[in-house]
Order: C-alpha cells, then sequence, then structure tokens
C-alpha cells in the first residue's frame, strides 16, 4: 500500500486497499482500532460474571477473542441485539450491563503492529460521523460510558462532568468530541480521510480488474455510476464476476477541499464495509403537500426556526408527527420555548412498544414528562377552561379526503380547534392526511377529519440509509430484496459471525445497516469483521508460505 498523506486521498495510480470502510462514525472509528493491530485478551486479573462464558474465555486466555471461535463464545448468550457477536463483545466490555451494574470490562488491550491491515475509513466529516450534527445540548438516550470505544475510558477523556441524577448520560458535543480525541490518541488519523463523498460502489469482473488496474481508471457512465447501466449484475458484457480471492471492488466519489473545490478520486479494495449509519434519508410519510415549504423532517429545523425568531409564544402551533425519542425531544424544544405544540402519533399510549416504556423514570425524566402529556393532554381529555384556540374556517376538498383517506369519509371538524390545551395536545391513534398551501393541515382518527391551521410541522418517523452508491441502493442485499433497506424493517443480510453480506462476498456492514443502533451493540460489527479479516490474512500467507516451501 502507497504511503498516503494524512486526510488525503491520492489521486494518480489509485492504490489498492485490503480494506476500504466507508463511513467514519463509531462503527468506523472502532474498526479502524481493531484493524490496526490492537488485539483484545482475557483479563485475567478479572472475573466475568456470566460463568459459562468465563470458563470458555479461560480455555484460550492466551489467544486475543479475535483469533477465536466467536460463534462458541457466543452461544447461549442473550441481550438487546439480533446479532450474536454484538452481545458477545457488549458483554465483555460492560458484564451485566442490562442488570444495572457496572462491572469492569474483563477485557485488556495489546497491539501488535505485525498483525497492522491496511486500511482507509472515507467520512463526510471529522471521525465522529452523524454526532457532529446533532444538537449539542440534548442528552443521549444511552449512558455515556455505552458510547465508549475499547481502550479508552469516556469519563477519563471527558473529564467526569457531573450534572444531576442523569450526569451518566452525555450530550453529543461531548460524545463528537470523545470520537475525535478518540482517533488521535490512538493513532489512527493516518487511516481517516475526512470530507469525503462516496458516489459508486462497484465489484470489478476480471476482465474489468486488469484494464481498471492498468489505467488506473475505469468508465464512468452520466449518473457517475461505474461499468455499463444496461448490466443486471455486477458483471455483464459476458465477463466473469470474481466473487472471492483477488476480486476488488472500485470506490469513486469525490473530497471537498479549500470550500467549495470538488477534487475526484478512484480507489480499489480488496473488501469494503459499509458503516454508514441510518440517518442520512427521513421516512416520509407520503402524503399530499408534505413538500411543502413549513414542513420539515429533522429537528435541526425546529430550532433554526426558534433562533430566527419565526416562532414565538403568540405564533400557530406547530405540529409534531411521530411518536419515538426524536419527537419527544421537538416537543421538548418547543415547549422551552413556550411554542404551542400539536403531537399525533399512531400508537396508543398504552402500546407496549413506545419507547418511554423502556425507560427508567429517574434516569430520563424529561422524556417522561413528555409522556405523560402524550397521556394526560389529548384531545379527548381537554376541559372547557383549557380551550384557547378559536374555531378556524376550513375549506376542504372531497377529492382529497378520498384520495388520502383510507377510511369512511366525515366531515370535518371545523370547530376542532376550540378543543385544545393551551400549551399542548396529543392525538393518539391518529394519522395526517394532508398538509394545504394556506398551512392547514388534515389529521384522521376517532373515526373523524380534524383540520388546523399551523405555523411548522416536523414530521419524526424515523430515518433509513441512503445506498444509493450501490445497484439499486442496495436493496437485494436486505433480508427481503424485494423492499428498500430499512434499520428495523429490512437490514442487510450478513452472516451472523463475520458481517460479510450473505449476497455479496467482500462487502460487509456494521451498525445501524444490520440493525445495531446503539453503540453499545455496533462495536460487535468491528469485532466479527476485524477476526474475520485477521483470520483470512492468516490462511492467505500460511498458504503462501506453503507455496514458496513446495517451490523450494
Amino acid at each position: 500500500m502507497p504511503l498516503l498523506e494524512e486526510t488525503t486521498v491520492p489521486q494518480e495510480h489509485p492504490p489498492t486497499l485490503p480494506v476500504v470502510i466507508i463511513g467514519n462514525g463509531p462503527s468506523g472509528i472502532c474498526l479502524s482500532y481493531l484493524l490496526s493491530g490492537y488485539k483484545p485478551y482475557l483479563d485475567t486479573t478479572t472475573v466475568h460474571p456470566n460463568p459459562m462464558l468465563f470458563r470458555k474465555l479461560q480455555e484460550t486466555k492466551h489467544i486475543p477473542i479475535t483469533e477465536q471461535d466467536l460463534e462458541y463464545l457466543s452461544e447461549g448468550l442473550e441481550g438487546r441485539s439480533r446479532n450474536p457477536v454484538a452481545v458477545l463483545f457488549d458483554t465483555l466490555l460492560h458484564p451485566n450491563a442490562d442488570f444495572g451494574y457496572e462491572f469492569p470490562p474483563v477485557l485488556k488491550w495489546r497491539r501488535d503492529k505485525q498483525q497492522h491491515i491496511p486500511h482507509m475509513v472515507l467520512g463526510k466529516a471529522t471521525p465522529g460521523g452523524a454526532w457532529h450534527a446533532m444538537e449539542g445540548s440534548m442528552l443521549t438516550i444511552s449512558l455515556g460510558i455505552w458510547m465508549e470505544l475499547p481502550g479508552v475510558n469516556y469519563r477519563d477523556l471527558t473529564g467526569g462532568k457531573h450534572r444531576d441524577v442523569t450526569s451518566d448520560r452525555a450530550t453529543p458535543e461531548e460524545i463528537s468530541t470523545y470520537y475525535r480525541d478518540y482517533v488521535k490518541l490512538k493513532g489512527l488519523q493516518k487511516n481517516f480521510v475526512d470530507n469525503t463523498y462516496v458516489t459508486s460502489v462497484q465489484k470489478l469482473c476480471r476482465g474489468q480488474e486488469v484494464e481498471a488496474l492498468e489505467n488506473g481508471q475505469t468508465d464512468q457512465g452520466e449518473d457517475g455510476r461505474v461499468g455499463d447501466g444496461d448490466n443486471e449484475g455486477f458483471g455483464g458484457n459476458g465477463k466473469e464476476c470474481v466473487n472471492n480471492g483477488g476480486a476488488l471492488w472500485e470506490i469513486r466519489g469525490y473530497q471537498q477541499v479549500q470550500s467549495d473545490t470538488h477534487v475526484p478520486f478512484c480507489l480499489f479494495a480488496e473488501n469494503v464495509v459499509l458503516a454508514t449509519g441510518a440517518s442520512d434519508s427521513p421516512v416520509r410519510l407520503g402524503v399530499e403537500g408534505e413538500d411543502l415549504p413549513f414542513v420539515f423532517h429533522s429537528i435541526s429545523d425546529l430550532g433554526l426556526a426558534v433562533s430566527q425568531k419565526r416562532l414565538d409564544m403568540n405564533s400557530d402551533p406547530v405540529l409534531i408527527i411521530g411518536a419515538g425519542l426524536s419527537a419527544a425531544d421537538a416537543v421538548l424544544c418547543a415547549r422551552h420555548s413556550n411554542i404551542r405544540v400539536l403531537h399525533i402519533f399512531r400508537k396508543g399510549v398504552d402500546n407496549p412498544d413506545l419507547i418511554f416504556k423502556q425507560l427508567p423514570k429517574t434516569l430520563y425524566p424529561e422524556y417522561h414528562k413528555v409522556y405523560n402529556m402524550m397521556c394526560s393532554q389529548t384531545y379527548m381529555n381537554v376541559p372547557p377552561s383549557s380551550a384557547t384556540f378559536r374555531p378556524q374556517a376550513v375549506s376542504i376538498a372531497s377529492s382529497v379526503c378520498a384520495k388520502m383517506c383510507p377510511k369512511p369519509q366525515f366531515a370535518a371538524d371545523e370547530g376542532a380547534s376550540a378543543r385544545l390545551f393551551s400549551d399542548y395536545t396529543s392525538f393518539p391513534e391518529h394519522c395526517l392526511v394532508s398538509f394545504q398551501p394556506d398551512r392547514k393541515c388534515l389529521l384522521q382518527g376517532d373515526n373523524s377529519l380534524k383540520a388546523f391551521k399551523i405555523s411548522l410541522a416536523l414530521v419524526l418517523i424515523g430515518t433509513n440509509p441512503n445506498l444509493f452508491f450501490l445497484k439499486g441502493q442496495g436493496q437485494y442485499l436486505g433480508k427481503d430484496p424485494t423492499r428498500p433497506i430499512s434499520c428495523k424493517q429490512n437490514p442487510i443480510d450478513i452472516d451472523p459471525y463475520t458481517y460479510e453480506c450473505t449476497k455479496e462476498p467482500g462487502l460487509f456492514a456494521m451498525g445501524p445497516l444490520v440493525g445495531d443502533n446503539f453503540v453499545r451493540f455496533l462495536k460487535g460489527g468491528a469485532l466479527g469483521i476485524a477476526s474475520c479479516l485477521l483470520k483470512r490474512l492468516k490462511k492467505r500467507e500460511k498458504l503462501i508460505s506453503n507455496g514458496r516451501n513446495n517451490i523450494i
């Protein structure tokens, strides 16, 4: 591998790298750490509270975990991830964390520079990924120590800040600073290239590989993707695709330098890891008027409207759609600025799947405050004395109702605004039918339609990954190839112990793409991938060594 200047993508003679990681959030950082020769061993001065796992660890205590049988170690473990290696790595780093204990890790780390696998981590910003774009004053859902990466204690690096009963939680600003400092502290900077945007990832066929390496480039279509756009597979043109043993991936994109200057790049890799997270594309409602200028899909737009004084206590209410933590954060943000809120969500307040049901009240008081309002300040419970809004005259075309409402149509309740709480009103088991250009919205629930005048709408019903740089946006990689990739509904289908895509050898996925949305568990992907690549490298070197001996 040619030597690379720090944070610079080579422009001439594209290198062939063993691994290219797309995404520089905690997933990419943790994998870079393990690929840089850092190896986890059992700390023989500790005792794991799970006797069966501890017995297995003692059997091979002098062998790094990355060289052991992860399936054997994971057997019988239970946790809050569907991926067994994620549960294994989590219990090694945070034993019995789900029971409220804070036991020390049972791992110690040693660096073997001879085991370094050359790799490059491509990210849109500085290391830390989407954490740099989050609201800095909010608190994370996870404890700060659960956000830490191997080998560096979170409290040691953040100075052990304390606030109150929730002091073990962290702000996004603290977490993003921790990740950025982690990369420097562990000497990983040379592996990271910032401000890079990947536009195409494609596996080359045997004929394409030779041509690409000789010319240092491949043909690029009008859409920015590589290869023949009419090909059904990665191959095409009758060429044989190589699935392993020498197959190459081509990664194209550009690096943003000096503000608006875009410098294109092309890299080749034996393996590609998808660590892009899931915050790229907000989930849309798909209703009429969703593209109107007062409808947004990010909580940051609410903060911007408040800071620019486009919203205040005299404004029409803000409509918030969703029942997750992002929606709860938006409610808290609006109420902090004395902005009236209409909050609609599909689930009932007693639905056991609501995230609030899983959060301890003492640790998450602000979210339980929102949940209490969701339960007690519902539209149907408004006492006459609490009504402050006057009815809005609303004109609703019957054709809109016929198009948008799956249920039988009812006349819109034009006096609905007279029955709202003064600060916050929830609408459980409601859905949004449409937005109108005059800033009126139409809701459906309780066998009726309701119309309200609003100042701004926030659709916060989740996010999906954006894998536009893959063929068919990577849909064929999902557990259900007929549906788009979704972290919850249709994650990428992987081998549970290596994290290699079952439908594409040499392509790996980790983090939210495979259903691990919490930093606690995405680290398991790094363990699985690093273990797989190290074992393959060792096997390949052994084959090469045996071949040389046979020749001699």
